[in-house]
């Protein structure tokens, strides 16, 4: 399966799943509710992964946490803000280049209508 063919199933599935919960809740709400959901599509679903930092040739794991990685090909980085920032898809953008991944979701839960909360943050494409 593509990245984009996984990127229209997480915001099909998004988009659904705010429309019924509705904007506002904590991202960890939405977080294990959308993980489920990408499960029973079929999709492999990880959350909260350890993106390493390698400095000097040393790994530490403690670096940061994607919330969701599925397939092994795209990263999904929920939040339930207001409005988006610039920083927010920097962060997502600095995920992808230490995971060596191309594509990368940005999913606003917060926002009043989905379709007005994602963003697609691509390294390399």
């Amino acid at each position: 399966m593509t990245e984009n063919a996984i990127s229209k199933i997480v915001v099909d599935t998004a988009v659904k799943l705010h429309i019924e919960l509705g904007p506002g809740l904590w991202e960890s709400v939405y977080e294990v509710v959308l993980a489920h959901r990408l499960t029973l599509a079929g999709l492999d679903v990880e959350r909260q992964v350890s993106v390493p930092i390698v400095p000097d040739g040393i790994r530490f794991d403690e670096g940061f946490r994607a919330d969701m990685v599925v397939n092994n090909l795209v990263i999904l980085e929920l939040k339930s803000v207001e409005a988006l920032s610039k920083v927010h898809a920097k962060q997502l953008l600095t995920y992808l280049k230490l995971k060596q991944m191309k594509l990368g979701l940005l999913l606003n839960f917060g926002a009043a209508e989905m379709r007005h909360g994602i963003q697609r943050v691509v390294n390399g494409l």
